[in-house]
């Protein structure tokens, strides 16, 4: 079962050390890279309106997937116009480590770095996610 995206989509991407991490994970899980990978999705909340939602999981029907650096991106069909063109990456700071989504879709975000807010967002609402 195909999901039919009615535009051209630029895709998900990882950074090297974003794949890097993820392949890490993965096979630390003893998890079959050719089926298994990283969900990329959107959830509505949090002070400016979407939040990310990252999950290692397997293929669903409906998931548009994207592969990059050998490993799969999930996205499940009402979240790809959120974080279509976005770049995963893995950052390592003194408050934190962990994955960042670089998203060219994103208008505003939140002080803390937890939300955001795309430029259509008042037309495609995500209350079902």
């Amino acid at each position: 079962m195909g999901v039919d995206i009615t535009y051209k989509a630029k895709g998900v991407t990882f950074t090297d050390l974003g794949a890097e991490k993820v392949l890490e994970y993965l096979t630390a899980q003893g998890s079959d890279v050719a089926v298994a990978g990283l969900r990329v999705g959107v959830k509505g909340g949090g002070c400016s309106g979407f939040q990310y939602q990252l999950a290692f999981d397997e293929q669903r029907g409906d998931d548009v997937v994207f592969e990059d650096h050998g490993l799969k991106l999930l996205v499940d069909p009402q979240s790809i116009s959120y974080v279509d063109g976005s770049q995963i990456d893995y950052v390592d700071s003194l408050t934190g480590a962990g994955f960042q989504v670089n998203n060219p879709n994103v208008v505003a975000a939140c002080g803390c770095g937890s939300s955001f807010q795309v430029k259509d967002e008042e037309a495609e609402p995500v209350s079902a996610i």
